[in-house]
């Protein structure tokens, strides 16, 4: 059950990050049309601002991949979830504080905090129980292929 609820949690938090693959990919156009559509004002056709948001979007895919890589082998990345889910933490808390302080409107800054804060914890609470299922299972494993079990 943990580990079923870990895996889900990680394809949330991977997808989560990894959708700013659309900040690397689309023209510059379709992305601040899209950012227009989540409450961006109007942005100018600026190199720099088009250089960050490039930057800030292969940085947040590479914290997906990253999220992917523990999903794909989380016997072998178990170590860093305790880490990846402090980050997310620490991240929803700056969107949280930036959001208030800046005077946003609820939508998107809550979603992007809600987000990063219960991936973070949900990971965090799920963490030991994945992990004695996961070493559960490995046990049996060995167990079954044992020589003795064959007796």
């Amino acid at each position: 059950m943990y580990t079923r609820l870990q895996k889900l949690i990680l394809i949330v938090a991977a997808s989560g990050w990894g959708i700013s693959i659309l900040g690397v990919l689309l023209p510059w156009s379709v992305a601040t049309a899209g950012l227009n559509g989540l409450g961006a004002g109007a942005i100018p056709d600026d190199p720099m601002l088009n250089y960050w948001l490039r930057m800030a979007g292969g940085g947040f895919t590479m914290i997906g991949v990253i999220f992917a890589a523990i999903l794909i082998f989380p016997g072998k990345y178990a170590v860093i979830i305790p880490l990846m889910a402090y980050l997310c933490i620490a991240e929803g808390i700056v969107l949280l504080i930036s959001g208030l302080r800046l005077g946003l409107p609820p939508f998107p800054f809550l979603c992007d905090t809600a987000f990063c804060i219960l991936v973070g914890t949900g990971l965090l609470l799920i963490q030991s129980g994945a992990r004695k299922e996961r070493a559960f299972r490995t046990e049996q494993s060995i167990l079954e292929k044992s020589p003795l079990s064959s007796s």
